[in-house]
């Protein structure tokens, strides 16, 4: 088993896991995570789960403020995602990641279509007009949250690639030394910046002219399709959680591969649940990255809050191993705060064949019970995004609003223990074993 996954898994994952263009994806959708945590904790004051608490915030005039601020940051994640990911490419690339960022910024609201036309009329009455001179009233603002996206991917990685394409072959304007670097890199993104800029407004020309839909509805057509496919259904959720953990098992960050390509679609379904929320209307996505960060990788990747609580018991009896004692503090504390690097790296469980099993069963089993909770109307859906460090129990009632979002946890968590504790009773053999010197 250690041989197939070296010699076939581990390239393949290694591969995956170096792709500038998944890092970049990462990194920039990243960028954009402390906007939903702080637009959470707006929502979380807005909406806190105790009678008569939201008819008091709107007496006193605070609720609508509340709101106001969760739409500010929820409403940014497309925009703060594509200057993140043509950054973060640029940057691998060695180059300005600012400047490459910018002009990806700037195609993104090119090709971003307007809410409507206003008619207005020049004060000059000797001006000669059309019967109605048409100017923009300001871009579609839904555009440039989680719907936003996909195309931020898009444009992020095409703009960045074009930008370092001229950079590195020396298509720029070039100053003397004398000037100052800040004005001769705002120079040097004049000839790539116009360019780029110029593609994106005649494909946005095209479309528009041909009454055609816009770059957004075209990508979440092709890219959100098949990937709501995949992250709103169970089986598909499943199967992702089982690949993050193969990942790790052979040492790659499954989050950082795996999820990189997946979260837009799971961002986006809790931006639909914050919205249906506001407007007092029911849930309806299951499957969101509070979802995936609270209720399936509980401890971290592979779940593994039931492999450390494992741990703590037999490092609390008077026969068990040396090994096990000495890794307990090391691994439990962090893995309720959901770091399971400890575990990962110092048990090991990365190419531990002995925990393989578990470790892929345990977040799959997770998905398959709470989608069954939530599905069922059991516990509510989850609404509010929490940091991934929150421990479990606390996380579970704040991004469901409900206490029957801790209640789930607590079973989850007592059925990842179940998982792993025969398999870690076998390691804890082995430990002693060792010990003896057999």
């Amino acid at each position: 088993m250690n041989a197939f996954i070296e010699k076939k898994l581990m390239p393949i994952a290694a591969k995956m896991s170096a792709n500038k263009s998944l890092v970049a994806i990462r990194d920039g959708i990243t960028l954009s995570m402390p906007l939903l945590i702080i637009g959470s904790l707006f929502m979380i004051i807005a909406s806190f789960p105790i009678p008569g608490w939201e008819e008091w915030l709107g007496k006193i005039g605070v609720a609508g403020y509340l709101w106001k601020g969760v739409d500010g940051s929820f409403s940014l994640l497309g925009l703060v995602s594509v200057f993140g990911i043509a950054y973060s490419y640029s940057r691998q690339e060695k180059v300005d990641g600012v400047a490459s960022g910018l002009i990806a910024l700037s195609s993104f609201i090119t090709v971003t279509p307007y809410v409507n036309r206003a008619v207005v009329a020049l004060a000059n009455p000797n001006v000669a007009l059309p019967d109605g001179f048409a100017v923009p009233a300001g871009v579609n603002a839904s555009y440039l949250s989680a719907k936003g996206v996909f195309v931020a991917i898009i444009i992020g990685l095409i703009s960045a690639a074009m930008y370092n394409w001229f950079i590195k072959r020396d298509i720029q304007i070039k100053l003397p030394d004398a000037v100052p670097p800040a004005v001769s890199r705002s120079f040097s993104a004049i000839i790539p910046g116009a360019v780029i800029i110029t593609m994106w407004l005649i494909v946005y020309g095209i479309l528009d002219a041909n009454n055609l839909p816009n770059l957004h509805e075209l990508a979440q057509t092709v890219l959100g399709g098949p990937l709501g496919l995949i992250g709103s259904s169970v089986i598909g959720v499943m199967l992702i959680a089982g690949l993050n953990s193969i990942f790790w098992f052979v040492g790659i960050h499954g989050g950082n591969t795996v999820n990189a390509i997946m979260k837009p679609t799971w961002i986006d379904n809790l931006a639909s649940n914050v919205a249906a929320y506001k407007a007092g209307e029911p849930l309806q996505e299951i499957f969101t990255t509070p979802f995936m960060d609270n209720f399936v990788y509980i401890g971290g990747g592979g779940a593994t809050i039931g492999l450390v609580l494992a741990i703590a018991w037999y490092a609390r009896k008077k026969n068990g191993s040396k090994q096990t004692k000495a890794i307990a503090p090391l691994t439990v504390v962090p893995g309720l705060f959901n770091i399971n690097e400890p575990a990962m790296f110092g048990l090991p469980v990365v190419m531990n064949v002995t925990l393989l099993v578990p470790f892929i069963l345990a977040p799959m089993v997770n998905v398959l019970v709470a989608w069954a909770a939530m599905s069922s109307g059991l516990v509510p859906l989850t609404r509010a995004e929490a940091s991934w460090t929150m421990p479990p129990i606390l996380s579970g009632f704040l991004t469901t609003g409900s206490v029957m979002g801790a209640v789930l946890q607590i079973v989850l968590i007592i059925i990842d223990i179940a998982l792993y504790l025969p398999f870690f009773i076998a390691v804890e053999k082995h430990f002693k074993k060792q010990e003896a010197g057999e």
